[in-house]
């Protein structure tokens, strides 16, 4: 294993693997060509290691989850605490003033003179000199896999022949979320960490202890290291008071005042400003909804929150706080890079670019009421805007006088600034522009000089700590290409929408409110048996003066721009010969400054047990963790349409080869059957196949490669919304009931929900949209669902309400699987709900399809030859009570996502059929 050279454009980085004992990395310029396939052979990527760009993550101390609940595995996409705003209206396709939610959990500050547990038990002289292990008993092996939430296998076991591991067409790998939240709460230290002086891991719950002398063995390496004493003890029983050996995850915290400008106190996150550069070319339906937005942001940030306003157009406008009586700004020209006489001129000068929301907003207000609609007669795409000069002048306000001072002094802020661009067109003026016509005889070259100029202004916003988030909206065009480069070299997002309301804004609050750290640093290390090939997510090469080496330090480093929550790395391994040992070991390093200035080392730590038998490793395989796995693999290389296609053909060539590697014959027959023990895995990349980040379902490619770049850096939350749909059915008395995501759920006496991670629909039968009591209650409901497990979101995704037989309604059809053409018995198998309908009603359902083309699932595993798996049975019943509207969290087990019912008891007020009361979670039979 070795460090992955720098990034080429877009996402890809190829690493070849050095046999040399030298830890020094060996960067190829060029990516590895596919290799020459056989006849015969499957179509696979061959293996290489490609990185990409991430935002960042917080310090913050989770909720402990009392084992006694019976609860092991929270389900993600339920768990709601509380957020950014949430829209009463349930159709309101506008921008329009929003109520506020409470105020987004703000995480710890960390003094000087905080007390974190820091066990330090006595030394004994006494001790026993034998190595002890600090392992926990056999059962305890997949229920640490599923608590350490950061990292989720695609197996919990591993096979320990290398030709069957290998197999390209599964693979085996992980994903990892640096901070995706953990409900169990990881062990947090205030002090040092021990760790290898030979390959730099660190000391964990697997090691074993010399208990007289307190030296300990790595799990990586196997050399033994000294602890100063302090793992000495009579027994291995009082080891465990160490956290980190007892615990898979522990967070090491630093927090002395070692940086100029630290300040410990909780208000020293708001330091980090908000910058908005706002589109000033907008018509007046445009304008209006962005205006709405915008007074809605203000309102919804707390009073130390600094802001500043741009406005960009041929000039760019900057908003001046000192003047509370009129909107006042100083312009500067956008045809060229600001001259520094003219910035010094603009950061000495008497006027305020950044103002706390405390003695500011009114101000903010009258800014926002000021703005105007675009006058001249040109048509949106034709209109000149510079909106690179607009962000190259919005760092140099962030960085102010201590541009000029030495580095030593110079005052950082609390966490990464944002800029946060809300754009309605391309830039088409002034540097890093392209021409308004792609007829332009010299387009191609100028859009390549624009794409690099975008990508070195991303890298220059990360250097002074800024991440640049750039919110599309309108009809115009906005040429992603050109934009995509300035918001991933920064640690940014791009987001389109299709206009500037609702969604526009809550994605505006949360951009705004997501707490970001900086520095990131992963280090992913491995026992000796295992070989990383491939990585796809948000980062790159770390250079060798970023990070403390060691001797035979073969860790794998990736420099992360930024570190959040909402981001996850996919990591494909293989073994490098047949295993030997009984477990193999992984742990996983995130090292970054929060945003209090703390610095947070985050161990993860995972064992997994090797095993012989070809059954006992694929029932232990995670389907939706490998389906998300390939999914990444396969997104990396569709980076345009024709690639999208190709893609196709490659899923289909995959599912091919695990019947034949892994499957088993029909006898009688040249058919093979999928084996059962994969039975999720099929349905899974046949979403992937015809959904929007590889079908045809979204019109436009600008938007297929926003949700492609989107779905590279996802956690495997919102990765697994995106590729499959999950159908919620709305029953009487606010009941909701999960079931595949068919057609056959179009039942129209119902409304369903189907949420596809960027996108959720809500679909009101005909013969219910005609009861207008039930249907304004349904649709109530259904949008108090679909706000709930959303709510943590990052893009918040657009929610779309429309009737059966609606235009619109081709957005919800296009996303279920079209089960209707499968013979009964098979409708039946896989869409048990189907058995509580009358004859009358099936009769109606199957008479309410229009036949087209598109194959069923089953139809489309029999063209490749191939037996469809029997579906998963379904869960026991279980019954949780989880919470109330008051705290505003829901915590499922995961056999929720399976099948069963998932019930709200709604009560409704007056006008508002969405008060929620209280969560009420009933997984059964349907």
């Amino acid at each position: 294993m070795t460090n992955p050279p720098p990034p080429s454009l877009g996402y890809s980085v190829t690493v070849t693997p050095s046999n040399s004992d030298s830890s020094t990395p060996q960067p190829e310029k060029n990516s590895a060509p596919p290799a020459t396939m056989l006849p015969g052979a499957p179509r696979f990527p061959p293996p290489k290691l490609q990185q990409d760009q991430i935002p960042s993550p917080f310090f913050q101390n989770p909720n402990l989850l009392s084992p006694a609940n019976g609860v092991r595995s929270p389900l993600p996409h339920l768990s709601t605490p509380p957020g950014p705003p949430v829209f009463k209206s349930p159709v309101r396709p506008a921008a329009v003033p929003f109520r506020t939610s409470p105020a987004t959990p703000q995480p710890i500050a960390f003094s000087s003179g905080s007390t974190l547990p820091t066990s330090s038990p006595p030394h004994f002289l006494n001790a026993s000199v034998e190595l002890q292990h600090q392992v926990p008993l056999a059962t305890e092996d997949s229920i640490l896999v599923n608590e350490s939430s950061c990292a989720l296998f695609s197996a919990h076991k591993v096979l320990k022949q290398k030709k069957l591991t290998n197999v390209p067409s599964l693979g085996f790998g992980a994903l990892f979320s640096p901070r995706r939240e953990i409900f169990a709460g990881p062990q947090i230290l205030q002090r040092d960490p021990h760790r290898c002086h030979n390959c730099g891991a660190y000391a964990n719950l697997y090691c074993k202890i010399l208990l007289g002398s307190g030296q300990w063995q790595c799990v990586i390496c196997q050399r033994l290291n000294g602890s100063e004493g302090e793992y000495v003890a009579p027994s291995k029983e009082d080891l465990r008071n160490f956290p980190e050996l007892s615990s898979p995850i522990v967070d090491y915290v630093r927090t002395g005042n070692k940086r100029p400008g630290f300040i410990p106190v909780s208000d020293s996150r708001m330091s980090a400003p908000v910058v908005l550069v706002i589109d000033d070319c907008l018509d007046e339906p445009h304008l209006q909804h962005l205006q709405s937005s915008l007074h809605a942001f203000v309102d919804s940030l707390p009073p130390t929150a600094r802001i500043g306003i741009i406005l960009y157009g041929r000039t760019v406008s900057v908003y001046d706080f000192s003047e509370e009586s009129m909107a006042s700004a100083d312009v500067l020209p956008g045809d060229k890079s600001p001259i520094q006489e003219s910035l010094k001129a603009l950061i000495y000068g008497t006027g305020v670019y950044l103002s706390p929301m405390h003695a500011s907003k009114e101000v903010a207000h009258k800014i926002f009421s000021s703005l105007r609609p675009y006058k001249s007669n040109i048509a949106e795409a034709l209109r000149d805007r510079c909106l690179g000069t607009a962000v190259e002048v919005a760092l140099a306000i962030i960085r102010g006088p201590s541009a000029e001072m030495s580095r030593g002094v110079v005052k950082r802020n609390g966490g990464n600034s944002r800029i946060i661009v809300c754009a309605g067109g391309p830039n088409t003026y002034g540097p890093g522009s392209v021409p308004h016509s792609f007829s332009h005889p010299n387009y191609p070259h100028l859009e390549k000089t624009a794409l690099k100029w975008m990508e070195n202004l991303g890298r220059e916003a990360h250097r002074n700590n800024a991440v640049v988030d750039i919110l599309c909206a309108g009809t115009c065009p906005v040429r992603i290409p050109v934009l995509q480069p300035l918001a991933k070299a920064s640690g940014g997002v791009l987001v389109l929408h299709d206009d500037f309301g609702e969604a526009f804004g809550v994605n505006l609050q949360r951009a705004s409110s997501r707490a970001s750290g900086s520095h990131g640093l992963l280090e992913i290390r491995c026992s000796d048996d295992i070989l990383i090939t491939q990585v796809v997510g948000p980062g790159e090469e770390a250079h060798l003066d970023t990070h403390e080496t060691f001797k035979n330090d073969n860790a794998l480093c990736i420099q992360m721009l930024s570190v959040e929550e909402t981001q996850s790395f996919a990591i494909s391994m293989e073994t490098k010969g047949d295993i030997k040992s009984d477990c193999v070991f992984f742990q996983f390093t995130v090292q970054y400054t929060n945003v209090y200035q703390a610095d947070i080392s985050r161990v993860v730590t995972v064992r997994l047990p090797t095993v012989d038998s070809v059954s006992a490793y694929l029932e232990s395989f995670q389907d939706e963790v490998a389906a998300i796995l390939i999914a990444k693999r396969t997104l990396l290389r569709a980076k345009n349409h024709s690639d999208a296609m190709d893609m196709r053909g490659t899923i289909d060539e995959r599912i091919k080869d695990i019947a034949l590697k892994f499957g088993s014959l029909v006898p009688k027959s040249k058919l093979h059957r999928f084996p059962k023990e994969l039975s999720a895995l099929p349905e899974l990349l046949f979403h992937l196949r015809r959904g929007p980040l590889l079908g045809s379902i979204v019109g436009h490619e600008d938007e297929r490669s926003v949700l492609r770049n989107l779905f590279l850096n996802a956690s495997f939350d919102l990765s697994l919304r995106m590729v499959a749909p999950r159908c919620l059915m709305h029953r009487e008395g606010g009941t909701f009931e999960e079931l595949p995501a068919y057609d056959l759920a179009m039942q129209s006496d119902t409304a369903v929900v189907l949420d596809h991670g960027t996108d959720v629909f809500i679909w009101l039968g005909a013969e219910l949209a005609a009861d207008e009591g039930r249907s304004a209650a349904a649709l109530a409901a259904c949008r108090t669902l679909a706000e709930e497990i959303t709510e943590l979101r990052f893009p918040a995704p657009r929610i779309l309400a429309f009737k059966e037989g609606s235009s619109q309604a081709r957005y919800f059809v296009s996303r279920l699987i079209p089960a209707h053409k499968d013979p009964p018995y098979e409708q039946e198998a896989r869409f048990p709900q189907l058995r509580s309908l009358t004859a009358e009603q099936r009769t109606k359902l199957k008479s309410s399809f229009i036949h087209f083309d598109d194959p069923s699932f089953c139809e489309w595993m029999r063209s490749l030859k191939v037996v469809p798996p029997e579906p998963n049975e379904h869960p026991p019943v279980i019954s949780l009570f989880l919470g109330c509207l008051c705290e505003r969290k829901i915590l499922v087990p995961n056999c929720a996502e399976r099948s069963g019912f998932l019930a709200f008891n709604l009560i409704s007020e007056a006008d508002n059929f969405g008060s929620l009361v209280g969560f009420l979670i009933v997984l059964g039979i349907s």
